[in-house]
Formats: structure tokens, C-alpha cells, sequence
């Protein structure tokens, strides 16, 4: 198996297999999987990034267009996907994993030589931009590969963990591009991008040598063309936007949002980059670890009540974010330090609970359908085979579509700023959306958590833990 790294026949839910050797095989296959999510992650933020280096008097680029960057990054991630969770499916994890991470060598090194070459009309910067959401996508196929490997009772943590250090990806390269600043100085964006081209290459031949290809298929677009006739995919695709969509969507905006007032509050273009820098990758880190946290608690205590309490403390986290906005706009002058640090205390308090979330909504995809594979009228073998199936192609499609929340938070930002100078608008627009998210979980999966009676008389199936 190890020399041709192929397993024929992989049965997550045997017991005595799991013991016997199987959990070896899950634990390093999720490791190196975990570990080109984790890059190709800091390289889906290389543009964010490259922003703190982009002084508008030396390469014309407007905080609308470097909002715009960050947004192109994030729907072509969207876009790609579902199609890259199939890739999985039709190629295998371990060849998926290599040709995916592989790429991403190509936009890394484009972004050194478009740094180097100021003075470009915009298309170039958002045409590499778009290249570098080819690493956003690499999760979903990730978190497709993790489900296929690990049985039920451990998919939460498992799921969490490989998001969750995956997620790490965005702080780890904004603490990069902190040091270089720091060191080099914000004229020195070629360090940051050099060190990724050296990690591409580690972790394509680590993947090369330790990952393993499942001979059946996690899934096939037959089944993904079901899936999406199920409601429930849907609506958990709506509460991961909430999720997973506020953390990707701040991650790219927290540093040029506070590299904004920075500017404004009378700081030099490298004094705000630096000072931006510095908080920029607390929030992302926190809601990365917090991700984990949230898969193991919802193995616990139920992805339906975990997702709940987030949802109902991000909407009064972010009523304090509109009120602190509203209430700078009416005085005139740069942002205070108290205003300033309620900013940056709310958004670090949305990056937690988002990452919680994010743990708890993915713990309750295989949940749901789970449960709902007790509903079907077939023998024990296909029921199994349609719980995974689904489960996999549903999270392939919760990955794409959550990701069009990092889309809409950019451009919402962009077009708060670009109309009335100020973000209030932007966050009013996120309080709405965190109050319907609250309203969605309490009324489908809190306040009627069971399924309807099962045809098989087999009594009824809990929904969705």
C-alpha cells in the first residue's frame, strides 16, 4: 500500500481495522493534507498582503482597487471549489494534492515580478490575484479527503483540526509579511513571496511521498446534483457564508481597514502598514485555533446548539461594531485610541466566534445527512455509501458557497468606502445577515432537532448533532 499509495479498500467505521492500523494511515495522510492547506492558504492571502507593501503614490492603487484584489482572490476560490472537490474524487487525494499545490508556484512567483514593476495598469494585479484563489480552493478538496478518511464519532475533530491549521495559513504569512516589514522594511515584499516559493515545493514532494490515493471515489457529480435537491444543503451553505465567509472576508480587510485609520490618525504609509500589521494577524490566528475548539465542541455538545450561540454573540458584536462606526462618524477628526481599540477588540472577537462556527457548521454536515440516510429504504452497504457520498459532495458545495461571504465582505467594504468614506454601512449590512443566520439555526435545526419517523421502523433519527 505504502509503495504504490493506493488503498484499495478503507472502512473508516471498522472498529478493529481503526485499531489494527487504520488511524496510523488516517492520522499521517490528515497531517500532510493539513500541511499544503496550510500554504495554500497563506498563498490565497499573498495579495492582502502584498496591499500593506502598495503605497497608492508609488503604484496609483486606490483602497477600493486593493479591496478589489482581495475580493477576486476570494470568488475565484469560490468558484473553483466545487470542481477542485471533485478533482479529489476523479484523481484521488494524493495526485489532487500534488497537482493543486504544485500550481500555486505560478502566481507566487508572478506576484515578485508585478511588485517589481509598479506603474501597471490594475488588470495584472487581478488577473495574479485570481491565480492566487486556486490556493483558496485547495480547501474544499481538503476537507473532502479529511471526511473520506475518518468515521463519524471523529469527524468533527478531525474536520476542525484540518480547517483550523489549514485556516493558520492566513496569520502565518500576514506574521511574515509583519517581520519583513519590520526588518526590511515595507519596500521588501520579495522576501515574503521567495519563503512560499521554497514551502510550495516542500510540502508538493511532502504529499508526493506520504499521501495516499482511496481507490473509491469520495464522491461523483451524481451526487453532488443531488445533494443540491436536499434543503439542508442549502441552508448550511447559508450559515457557513456566516461562518467561514466572516472570517476569509475579515482576514483579507482587517489589515487595509486599519491601515486606513492608521493613515488618517496622521501615520506615514510605512508607519500604518507596520502598526496595521502588527494587529492584523491576531484576529485570523485566534479564529484559526478557535476553529479546532469548536469542531471538538460540537462533537460534544451538538454542531446545531454551538452554531446557535455563535451566530446570536456575533450579532451583539457586531451592533457594537456599527455603533462605535456610526458614533466616530459624527465627530469630526481622526479616530480616537478608544474608538480604535473597540475596533479591533470587535473584529478579534469575530474572528473567535466565526472560527467556532466554522468548526460547528462542518461538524454538522455529515450530521445531517447521517440521520437522514436512515430515512432510505436500502440495505446497510448503500445507506453507508450514500451518508458518505453526500456528506462529501455537500461539503464540497458549503466550501464554495461560504467562501462567497470573503466576496461580499470585500465589496461591501469597497463600496461603503468608495460612497460615504466610512465602513458603517459595510457592518450594518453584516449585523442584518448574523441576525438571519440566528433566526435559520434556532428554526430548522434547534427548535425541531429530529427527523421524521423512519420507514424502516427502526424508531427515529436524531437531528443534527
Amino acid at each position: 500500500m505504502v509503495r504504490s499509495h493506493r488503498i484499495i479498500d478503507w472502512d473508516p467505521e471498522d472498529r478493529a481495522a481503526w485499531e489494527a492500523g487504520n488511524r496510523a494511515v488516517a492520522r499521517r495522510n490528515l497531517l500532510w493534507i493539513v500541511a499544503c492547506d496550510h500554504v495554500a492558504f497563506g498563498v490565497w492571502t499573498l495579495w492582502p498582503v502584498m496591499a500593506l507593501f502598495m503605497p497608492r503614490q508609488v503604484y496609483g492603487f486606490s483602497a477600493a482597487d486593493k479591496f478589489l484584489l482581495g475580493a477576486t482572490a476570494a470568488l475565484v476560490a469560490a468558484v473553483l471549489r466545487i470542481p477542485y472537490s471533485l478533482g479529489i474524487a476523479t484523481l484521488g487525494g494524493r495526485t489532487w494534492t500534488m497537482l493543486s499545490t504544485a500550481v500555486l508556484l505560478v502566481p507566487t512567483a508572478a506576484t515578485i515580478w508585478l511588485m517589481a514593476h509598479p506603474g501597471l495598469p490594475l488588470w495584472p494585479y487581478l488577473a495574479c490575484a485570481a491565480l492566487t484563489g486556486l490556493g483558496g480552493a485547495n480547501y474544499a478538496a481538503s476537507m473532502t479527503n479529511t471526511n473520506a478518511f475518518y468515521p463519524h464519532r471523529l469527524k468533527g475533530s478531525a474536520l476542525g483540526f484540518n480547517a483550523g491549521v489549514g485556516n493558520l495559513g492566513v496569520p502565518t504569512i500576514q506574521v511574515v509579511g509583519l517581520v519583513v516589514i519590520a526588518v526590511a522594511g515595507p519596500h521588501q515584499p520579495y522576501w515574503v513571496c521567495g519563503l512560499y516559493l521554497v514551502l510550495l515545493t516542500v510540502v508538493t514532494i511532502g504529499a508526493a511521498r506520504y499521501l495516499n490515493n482511496l481507490d473509491h471515489a469520495t464522491y461523483a457529480v451524481r451526487d453532488l446534483r443531488l445533494s443540491l435537491s436536499e434543503s439542508d444543503a442549502w441552508l448550511l451553505a447559508l450559515l457557513y457564508v456566516g461562518t467561514f465567509g466572516s472570517w476569509i472576508g475579515f482576514s483579507f480587510a482587517f489589515g487595509q481597514v486599519l491601515q486606513i485609520n492608521f493613515i488618517a490618525a496622521g501615520q506615514s504609509h510605512g508607519q500604518a502598514a507596520l502598526h496595521a500589521a502588527e494587529f492584523a494577524f491576531v484576529g485570523p490566528m485566534l479564529g484559526s485555533l478557535s476553529r479546532i475548539y469548536g469542531g471538538r465542541l460540537a462533537d460534544r455538545h451538538g454542531g446545531n446548539r454551538v452554531t446557535l450561540v455563535v451566530f446570536v454573540l456575533m450579532v451583539l458584536t457586531a451592533g457594537l461594531l456599527v455603533g462605535l462606526s456610526a458614533g466616530n462618524n459624527r465627530v469630526s477628526g481622526a479616530a480616537t485610541a478608544v474608538t480604535l481599540t473597540g475596533y479591533i477588540g470587535s473584529f478579534i472577537v469575530l474572528f473567535i466566534l466565526a472560527g467556532l462556527g466554522n468548526g460547528s457548521v462542518y461538524k454538522m454536515i455529515p450530521s445531517v445527512f447521517e440521520a437522514r440516510s436512515y430515512l432510505l429504504a436500502v440495505d446497510e452497504a448503500e445507506r453507508r455509501r450514500w451518508s458518505q457520498a453526500t456528506s462529501g459532495a455537500v461539503i464540497g458545495f458549503v466550501a464554495a458557497f461560504g467562501a462567497l461571504g470573503g466576496v461580499a465582505i470585500n465589496l461591501a467594504l469597497r463600496q461603503s468606502y468608495s460612497t460615504t468614506g466610512t465602513p458603517t454601512s459595510a457592518y450594518l449590512i453584516f449585523l442584518f445577515f448574523y441576525v438571519f443566520a440566528a433566526v435559520l439555526t434556532w428554526a430548522r435545526y434547534v427548535r425541531r432537532p429530529t427527523a421524521p419517523p423512519l420507514k424502516t421502523g427502526a424508531g427515529r433519527a436524531t437531528l443534527p448533532e
